[in-house]
């Protein structure tokens, strides 16, 4: 691997306008509406800048395929991730563990959207 190991996530969602609510709401972005690539799949992207570190992603809604429930957790970068898990709380969502130490590595805070997902909030501060 000559790459950091992640280029790209989707969160899966039910219902794609309240999780852009929540999305939007939390982190104070605006999505783009990106072209799906078949029938039945409609994507949401997350803002990105592809000349910049980090990975990019998108909500996604996709016929048979549910929220909620998977093994897989992103962690979103954030100035003070208390912040953001305080949004998540008055947005719909809840916080799973509140703003934490991991030491040296800074803070990571869990929290839940809308429809399910767990998702981390990591903060040097």
């Amino acid at each position: 691997m000559q790459s950091n190991p992640v280029n790209w996530f989707e969160i899966y969602v039910q219902d794609i306008d309240r999780a852009k609510r929540f999305y939007e709401a939390v982190f104070q972005i605006t999505f783009q509406k990106l072209n799906a690539p078949f029938p039945g799949v409609e994507l949401w992207g997350f803002p990105a800048d592809m000349n910049r570190y980090g990975a990019a992603g998108a909500l996604v809604k996709m016929e048979g395929f549910a929220s909620g429930g998977n093994a897989t957790l992103v962690y979103f970068s954030c100035d003070d991730c208390a912040v953001e898990a305080e949004r998540a709380a008055r947005t719909g969502g809840q916080i799973k563990r509140p703003k934490t130490s991991i030491g040296e590595y800074g803070q990571i805070a869990l929290v839940t959207d809308t429809e399910g997902n767990m998702i981390g909030l990591h903060s040097m501060k």
